[in-house]
């Protein structure tokens, strides 16, 4: 009698989610607004928007998912506290919240996961504000300096919503990984009142977001050369090929976090973003959906990413955008497709991790 085969390890399933004004659907204790008063969501009430989070995050059924535009932190407000009360008013599997640096805004970056098959703690790599090298890579509360207007003069960068540093270890197969959750800063020219000015801000505010990457390029080196398993998730706010001022710029940020121009071993790997950068044909991937009342009709976008290293992309990573017209398993349930539309003006986008290989020390071969 021979034996049986080992049963290969229970998948790992990560996600990105932007949650538009999670915040907006809690009172200050935390506590679910689950009422029948307007959302931010075009004629949703929270009710509705709390009931299709329910319903996606329960399809999702990831073991750990980083969410943007997390309820906030402040002196009355609690992140986790709000999350908390979230999955366990729904049964989540991911029940346990984590929160790093607060935002300057009302939306936060924390990460929900399962404690029964994860370790997840905040974990900030880089030397505090007050002790930072300008010359150096600084933790993402602090300042890192960069000349934005190619005048020999570097200005100071902020992230508004400093970037979420986890350090992961999957209880099933003991596998440690490195997480960055990711909200960089918008190009939408807000505030501007004539042509002039949209240009100005759209430019202005490019210039920030690509020096937000420059930064998280920086510190994603940073354990790339150490080789380890390293994922950046999150709404970058920006794609391949997105808008016109790439030309002016070069690249779009998320081709600077991905290090297009650095060796095979020091890239990063990212499918949907790829697609477009090699594409010849008009079709792209989505992950966000607008609607532009000007021309009274809904436009989509590719905003939301999970880059791998390649340490992690040498397993055959399955990535999903979990877009409800674009995706074959959301559109047949109606329940799902129907959540996915009201839920936020972002779908999901996860990584399943089947077998990671094993751990090795320094640079990636």
């Amino acid at each position: 009698m021979t034996n049986a085969p080992p049963e290969p390890p229970q998948r790992l399933r990560l996600a990105t989610y932007n949650v538009e004004w999670f915040t907006g659907l809690f009172d200050d204790d935390g506590r679910l607004l689950a009422d029948n008063q307007r959302s931010a969501r075009y004629k949703i009430n929270r009710a509705e928007q709390l009931t299709a989070l329910g319903i996606v995050f329960t399809a999702m059924d990831a073991d750990g998912v980083m969410i943007i535009e997390a309820p906030d932190t402040g002196s009355r407000r609690s992140t986790i506290t709000a999350l908390e009360n979230f999955t366990r008013h729904f049964g989540l599997r991911a029940r346990r919240a984590l929160h790093g640096f607060t935002s300057e805004t009302e939306q936060e970056i924390a990460f929900l996961y399962d404690p029964d098959r994860i370790t997840a703690t905040h974990d900030p790599i880089g030397a505090p504000p007050a002790h930072a090298d300008p010359k150096g890579v600084p933790r993402f509360d602090g300042v890192f300096w960069h000349d934005l207007n190619t005048d020999a003069h570097p200005e100071r960068i902020r992230f508004s919503k400093p970037p979420l540093e986890v350090a992961v270890t999957d209880k099933v197969t003991g596998q440690a990984l490195r997480l960055i959750g990711v909200h960089a800063k918008s190009k939408a020219p807000h505030g501007a009142r004539s042509p002039a000015e949209v240009m100005r801000i759209a430019i202005e505010n490019r210039r920030k977001q690509l020096a937000q990457c420059l930064w998280i390029r920086a510190r994603a080196e940073v354990h790339l050369t150490a080789g380890d398993r390293l994922i950046v998730m999150g709404d970058f706010n920006d794609g391949p090929g997105l808008d016109e001022y790439e030309k002016l710029f070069g690249k779009s940020g998320i081709e600077i976090v991905i290090g297009t121009e650095s060796p095979p071993e020091m890239q990063m790997l990212e499918p949907h973003a790829e697609m477009i950068l090699g594409r010849k044909l008009g079709v792209a991937p989505t992950s966000a959906r607008f609607y532009d009342s000007a021309k009274k009709r809904y436009f989509q976008a590719l905003l939301d990413f999970i880059l791998v290293s390649r340490n992690l992309a040498a397993a055959a990573p399955v990535w999903r955008i979990w877009h409800p017209l674009d995706d074959p398993d959301c559109w047949r349930i109606p329940e799902l497709r129907e959540a996915l539309l009201a839920a936020s003006d972002h779908f999901p986008v996860s990584l399943d991790l089947h077998d990671i290989p094993p751990e090795k020390a320094g640079k990636q071969a």
